[in-house]
Parts: structure tokens; sequence; C-alpha cells
């Protein structure tokens, strides 16, 4: 047996409250262990003294995923006094071997007299302590919005030269187009339609830039998108229509007109907010636009985005303040922290502690592109956005020597990251604005509409970004931040296109088995590269079918019924890139999904 791969801590995904009443534990093996049993129970259930006996009960645990090189096994538990002691018996055929925190031991070390055992234990399930994403959050199919290159709404003159709306491919970082939270508004319908009841608006406060990422002031909405009057309208009209809003906060760093910023400028270290960054020598010269000479840090090395020091409490204080205002005066349903991984733990937990006194619905949703585990311990962040999910979505069709197994294992590694119930809201989605556009990645629109069938049959809460509802295509910043062409959408030019998107999203939010995290992945097709896996309701166990064929061959299907989606599926036969998703043991159709099956 390999003891070299099997690993534990209790901690983490490793250990961990699931809600209130239960735990989950979980182990990681080589693939050459064959079963593993938890031997388990209360820690004082024989007394207070480390010197009693104790023994616990054993428990098998189930194969949960499988990686590329590993198992994870899992079980779980139902504390009857809140707090477990526990070991594993780990076997391989004949040879039976136990982990403990210390070390592994044979059958016969474990007879030793007098020996103290240094058992796992799970302390005590406190319920403020369970990472508890809001139920809703999983519901929610979510839509980005770059106000700037939205619509434009109001034609009252801006503060900055407009260009003509458009489109095309000449775009530069320094151009904008007018878009506003009007436009913003008149769209709702539009939105609703398609079937999103969530919006994730980027930066709106103003700054002077068209994505407003270095903002010069978090109190006010920037003139040239409206006013806060115009925002409050656009919160209470989308939560009319059942939408939910989140807005972008920027606290990473501020913009180089930040009044703090400024009085560093002005008074040097004799400014009250010189501790509010990180500088390092004398800003009499503002130098060049980068930061890598170390006179202060910034975000990556932007000289016009200063690093805000998030552990400083003067800093904490006022962007806790500024948070308040927007969840008590405008009702945000969501706030999305701008790199996320690199503002204070201990920032995060008083931010995290005062909005959800106001508001424990509230879902902070942290932009990390890395595992994050240790922002999600229940005391910071709800979710983050999941990039090894689009960055492992992209990758297998990249490489054509990948095979459907290897996909398994992509998808498996980014479900492992992160407890139950944070993959039941992991931040789910195929581009945005920091990423080429997925229709552009894929150069096609039927593997563009694989990757969308997966994106909406995965567990999480899934994302749009604006335009990718018409596969609009879009290189690096600032190719992937266009216009919408909305006169070309108003003349049907994409109809087709929204058409297949409207009827995704139906079957996600109509479909339980869609935002299941039960999953069994098949290899039944003989196709190397022909994905198939079978999305099961936690509830009722109906099944719902999906392939995905991303091989240049064509698969024949047996037993085919009904089909709920298909793009490239003709009589049994599924060809290159073709998707079909029908229902394996017939559940119940919500009826404003029946009365689209017609269209297929």
């Amino acid at each position: 047996m390999r003891l070299e791969s099997i690993i534990h801590r209790s901690a983490f995904t490793d250990c961990y409250a699931l809600n209130k009443e239960e735990i989950v534990i979980q182990i990681r093996t080589g693939k050459d262990v064959t079963g593993v049993n938890l031997i388990h129970e209360d820690p004082y259930i024989a007394g207070c003294s480390a010197f009693r006996h104790w023994e616990g009960k054993s428990v098998p645990m189930k194969p949960y995923k499988e990686l590329k090189y590993a198992w994870i096994w899992s079980v779980q538990l139902s504390p009857q006094y809140k707090r477990e002691q526990y070991y594993f018996e780990i076997w391989n055929n004949e040879e039976k071997i136990y982990l403990f925190e210390d070390d592994f031991y044979t059958e016969q070390e474990m007879k030793t007299e007098g020996r103290m055992k240094q058992y796992f234990k799970f302390p005590w399930l406190n319920s403020s302590d369970v990472c508890q994403p809001p139920a809703w959050v999983e519901d929610i199919v979510w839509y980005q919005i770059m106000p700037d290159r939205f619509l434009r709404g109001d034609n009252r003159k801006k503060s900055v030269e407009v260009k003509a709306w458009n489109d095309d491919k000449q775009i530069t970082h320094e151009d904008y187009f007018g878009g506003d939270l009007k436009g913003i508004r008149m769209k709702l319908p539009y939105l609703k339609e398609l079937g999103v009841n969530g919006i994730y608006l980027m930066p709106v406060f103003k700054a002077d830039s068209n994505h407003k990422y270095n903002t010069t002031d978090y109190t006010k909405i920037d003139p040239d998108f409206g006013d806060e009057a115009d925002m409050k309208s656009l919160i209470d009209e989308a939560h009319n229509l059942g939408i939910k809003v989140m807005l972008d906060a920027v606290f990473n760093h501020s913009g180089n007109e930040f009044f703090a910023w400024k009085d560093v400028l002005l008074n040097g270290k004799q400014s009250r907010y010189y501790d509010w960054f990180f500088i390092h020598q004398p800003l009499t010269d503002q130098g060049t636009t980068s930061t890598k000479d170390g006179r202060y840090y910034s975000f990556a090395f932007a000289a016009y985005m200063p690093k805000l020091n998030t552990n400083h409490p003067e800093v904490v204080r006022y962007f806790t303040d500024i948070c308040r205002y927007w969840v008590k005066e405008w009702k945000v349903d969501g706030i999305r922290f701008d790199v996320g991984n690199e503002v204070a733990h201990s920032f995060l937990k008083v931010l995290h502690y005062e909005l959800k006194k106001m508001n424990p619905e509230l879902f902070l949703l942290g932009e990390i592109w890395h595992d994050a585990v240790s922002w999600l311990l229940g005391d910071e962040y709800d979710s983050v956005m999941n990039y090894p999910f689009v960055e492992s979505l992209n990758n297998f069709w990249v490489d054509n020597k990948k095979d459907s197994k290897e996909f398994m294992y992509s998808m498996n590694r980014c479900y492992s990251l992160y407890p139950e119930q944070i993959n039941r809201a992991l931040f789910n989605f195929l581009d945005s604005h920091d990423i080429e556009r997925a229709y552009t990645r894929c150069g096609n629109l039927d593997i563009f509409f694989q990757q969308l069938v997966v994106l909406m049959t995965m567990s999480g809460s899934p994302c749009i970004y604006y335009g990718t509802e018409i596969a609009m295509p879009g290189g690096a910043d600032p190719d992937n931040r266009r216009c919408m062409p909305w006169d070309k959408i108003d003349a049907g030019m994409y109809d087709d296109v929204i058409k297949d998107v409207k009827r995704l999203i139906a079957l996600r939010r109509g479909f339980s088995q869609m935002k299941s995290t039960k999953i069994i992945w098949k290899q039944d097709t003989g196709n190397p590269r022909c994905i198939h896996y079978q999305k099961i309701d936690e509830k009722n166990g109906s099944i719902l079918e999906v392939y995905l064929n991303a091989s240049k061959e064509n698969v024949i299907l047996q037993d085919v019924r009904g089909i709920l989606y298909s793009r490239g599926y003709d009589n049994r036969c599924l060809k290159e890139n073709g998707v079909l998703i029908f229902a394996g043991n017939e559940p119940s159709v919500p009826a404003y999904v029946k009365a689209e099956e017609d269209q297929i």
C-alpha cells in the first residue's frame, strides 16, 4: 500500500461542518486502496481521562470523487453530542493499516499496551462556524454587465468624449461609449425573458476610466452612469421582476484621484491617510506608470491604482461603512470583491460580521483565481469565482489528446476543493471581462454550446457575460469588452443562438437535476472523446443524461427518450461536436419548460 498517497487532516475539506447538524469527513488515498472504514465516536464516551479505554463505531466510507491519481473517500455523520473522535482503517486486499493523527499503525502496533493514541478530532459543531451561503444563490443564473458597453439609455451629454456605438474590433482601453444605468433598466425585460434572475454589475462608482476599477469616489455613482436615484430605481425594478443585483467592490486598491491618496501626495508622511497605503519612498515625483521600482504597492504594477492597506482599522471602518450603506439604502443582494485574495482576512471577517448582521441573506463573492478554501471557512466569503472550472473546461477542448476520463478528473478536482455547500454556490462562467470570450476561444458554435451545456448542468451558480447569449466574439482585453449590438439583436440576426441559450437557461431553472451536486460519470460510448454523465436529483432520484461528442467521429446511442435539448443529433446518431440532454427516467417536466419542447 502506498502510504505516502494517503492524506487527511481534521480541517478544511477533509473534516468540515455541512450544516448545523451534520459533518463530513473525507480522506484521499492512492488507487491501490480498496476500502476505508471510519472508526468514530464521541471523545468522552468512556470518560474524560486520556487513559480510559475508548472504542469507536465502524462505518464504511464511500468513494466520493475519482481524481487522476487518487480516490477521495467520504462519509457524512450526525454527531449526537456535536463532536467526534476518529481514526481510519484502510486496506488493500489483504493488507490493512490504521491512520491516526501522528502516524500509520499496523494491527500488531494497535494492540501495544499503554500506547497513547493520537486520534483525529472534530472538537465541536458551532453553528456560527458553518460556512452556509444563502440558499437562493444556487437558483440564480447571473448576467455580468459592463455598464459603459451595455446600452446608452440617457442621451444627455457625458463628461467624456463618447464614440459612436459599435461592436467592431476597433476598441482601445481609452474608449468610452456612454452606456449607463438607465440603459440597463431599459433592458431588464430582455434579461427577464432570457431567463436571467441575477445581474452582476461591474463597478459603477466615480472613476476616470471606462471600466471604473480605479475608483475616485466610493460614495458617488459615476455621473456618466447616472446618480444614486438611478441606482435605486434599477435595483427596485430588478427586484420587482425577481432579479437579484450584485455590485462590484474594489477595495484592494483605489484610483490615484481617491481623496486619501491625493492627501498623501500633498502632505506626504504628515497625511493622516499615509498608512492607508503601502508607501516605501517619498512621493514627490509620480515617476513612471509602473511601480516595479518599489516606491509603493499598487494593483499589479499599475501606478494609477495604489494598493489600500486593508489591515488598517480606519480603512476597515471606511469600507465597512460604504458596504453598510449599499445594503441598508439600496437593498443590494450581493457584493463581489475585486482582487479578493489580496485584501486582509481580518478585514473580511469584520465586513462579514457587520453585513450579515444587517442581512443574513447577503451574498459575498470573492474574485479568486485559485484554490480559495482558506477564504471559505464561514466568516469571510460565501463563494468565489470558479476560475479552475473555466480553465479545466477550456483545456479539454484545446487539447484533443485528452479523453473523457481526464475531463472527469479535472471537473472532480474543481469540485473537491471546497465543502459541498460551497459547491452549490460556486460562481461558474465561460468568460468575463478578464479573459477571452468563450466563442473566440472555441472558434466553433457547436463547441461553444457544448461548453454552455456543461456550464448549465454543473452545480454552482452559472453566469452569462453580457453578449455571451449571442456568442459575441472578443479576444483579450479590451477586445472582450465590445458594445452590445442591439440593432443586430433587434433585427433578429442572433435569434437562433438566443433561442438555444434561453432553452438551456429554462432547463437549468426548471430541472433540479441540473444544479444537483450528485453526478455519475459514465465511460460507455466506446469513444474516448465522448463525454457522458448523469445528473441525479438528490430527493427523488430522477436522472438527466448528458452526452457531449468532442470527437471527429459519429457516436451511435441507444435508448434515447424524452429529449430536452440537442445539437448535432439525429436518429440515435450524435455527430461531431454534438450535444444531447434527455430525461433518463422520465422526471416530471415543469410547465414553462414543457411549453418550449416543440421548439427542439
